[in-house]
């Protein structure tokens, strides 16, 4: 619950942490195969250990397995090799007969008792005096000051030992077994750490208010109550709530009909393949749409000019010449036509907002990030999206092309972003060698919403019923960012390593 900002809710997580539930709990429709990402390595983690150290106190679950989907058996085989290379030189350590759970009651007798807890593999010395908590990450990432106190006073102070001297907290990365220390240090260490870092950040989360929508509305129990998740029945076209609730994205369409084992792979977040993610064209239009966002944000908010510096590439991307030219080619064309230029006096502009939505219909969380919303001197909302191209090539039909568009469509229509007067408009502005093409969709047209809706419930009907994600090997395998993880993949084409 300390984690990155990005996939958090801090209202669903101090619900959690107050074990309160809505009055009206989702029925509970559970998922054909394992949906823990990590949860078989854990499990086989745990066995070994029992097969080393004797009986764990966590004995083991249950409940009957669930099938794991063949990607993550790859994937949780290569994790295990990673997690034994990553500690085969640690010696002296036994895992330990116990979970440390640090309890908590308030000042009141009868208040309620607070636990936390850290999810990792629980290791100690045979004399008690080290205690080391190993928690497994897919790569190494920053953490907080609040992440590391807490991990400590976790690792110092649950379930209480008084031979315990010192505490060692390590995050390893289960894609190529790197490790880094994230709190190393004496016992009374760990507790003044807290006390500096974990205890406000604690009482914070307790606290949280904030309603955040996104991908953790799909297992949130307050969603059905939540006054920040907006209702869309019948977004998507699809009446069906007999299915698991799910996250869909027009991502998630697109991997699904290119190869369903993919979009599930890729919606496990298992590491990918960078040099076919990060391909130059792609890092080319990732860096251009960086670039214009961050222009857009400045304030006071001014049209783009055509004048593009030198090193216009933002942080974080390499590009080679030819690209970094093309790019700066593209950045100029933009400035024929920046939605900025077309503002209203009291300019409303959202740059790549995170759309939230909940499909009642469907029983599915809608997610959506246009690259830029803003509205028009009607004050009518305009979903703009942007697009690079190293061609000229005229693109005939948008919504076939582009199928992210027929969402944008849809949700224009349909009147769910709200705040806005009637009408708006969709806009694809593609930028090309030659000059930039900007096309006008009306989402109101009788044929414009009849295309969006067929489009949408060809995109989502079959993913939607799918239950085991099973690979399609075939021409696609050759760019497939997660081939690595699949033993379908088509002969002949073989999985890099992969990259940090």
């Amino acid at each position: 619950m300390f984690g990155p900002e990005r996939y958090r809710c801090p209202a669903s997580d101090a619900f959690k942490a107050h074990g309160l539930r809505a009055r009206e709990r989702p029925e509970l429709k559970p998922e054909t195969l394992e949906p823990f990402t990590n949860g078989p390595f854990m499990a086989a983690a745990d066995e070994l250990e029992r097969a080393t150290d004797g009986p764990l106190a966590s004995e083991p679950s249950r409940r009957r397995p669930r099938p794991v989907h063949d990607g993550v058996r790859q994937w949780t085989s290569h994790a295990l090799r990673m997690y034994h290379q990553a500690f085969a030189d640690v010696p002296g350590l036994l895992a330990s007969r116990r979970p440390w759970i640090y309890r908590y009651s308030g000042p009141a007798s009868a208040g309620p008792e607070y636990r936390i807890t850290a999810w990792g593999r629980y290791f100690e010395s045979a004399d008690g005096r080290l205690r080391e908590l190993r928690l497994p990450v897919n790569r190494l990432r920053e953490r907080t000051d609040a992440e590391r106190a807490v991990a400590a006073l976790v690792t110092a102070e649950g379930t209480p030992d008084p031979q315990v001297e010192e505490v060692r907290v390590v995050q390893f990365a289960l894609s190529d077994g790197r490790t880094e220390i994230v709190f190393e240090g004496t016992r009374v260490e760990a507790v003044a750490a807290h006390r500096a870092h974990g205890a406000q950040a604690v009482r914070a989360l307790l606290d949280g208010r904030d309603y955040r929508p996104g991908s953790a509305c799909a297992s949130c129990t307050i969603a059905p109550a939540c006054p920040g998740l907006r209702r869309a029945g019948g977004l998507l076209g699809v009446s069906d709530r007999s299915r698991p609730r799910r996250t869909w994205s027009s991502t998630t369409g697109r991997s699904h009909r290119t190869c369903p084992a993919r979009g599930y792979l890729r919606g496990l977040r298992l590491p990918v393949d960078d040099s076919r993610e990060r391909s130059a064209a792609a890092e080319r239009g990732r860096a251009v749409h960086t670039f214009l966002a961050e222009r857009h944000r400045q304030w006071p908010h001014t049209p783009c000019p055509a004048e593009i510096p030198e090193d216009w590439v933002p942080e974080g991307y390499l590009l080679p010449d030819e690209e970094r030219q093309l790019g700066a080619r593209l950045l100029r064309h933009h400035a024929e036509v920046c939605p900025l230029r077309v503002l209203g006096p009291e300019p409303a502009i959202r740059i790549e907002p995170n759309l939230v939505f909940d499909d009642t219909a469907a029983d599915l969380v809608v997610l959506a990030a246009p690259d830029l919303l803003y509205q028009d001197g009607n004050g009518a909302w305009v979903w703009r999206e942007t697009k690079t191209s190293a061609s000229d090539r005229t693109c005939r039909d948008p919504l076939a092309s582009y199928p992210q568009l027929a969402l944008a469509v849809q949700i224009i229509a349909s009147g769910v972003l709200g705040d806005g007067q009637a009408g708006g408009r969709v806009e694809l502005e593609v930028l090309q060698p030659g000059g930039v093409d900007l096309r006008t969709i009306d989402p109101f047209a009788p044929r414009t919403r009849a295309a969006a809706e067929d489009s949408l419930r060809e995109q989502v009907t079959g993913w939607h019923s799918e239950d085991l994600f099973t690979a399609v090997p075939g021409p696609d395998c050759a760019g497939c960012e997660v081939s690595r993880w699949c033993t379908a993949r088509q002969p002949g084409q073989i999985a890099p390593e992969a990259t940090a």
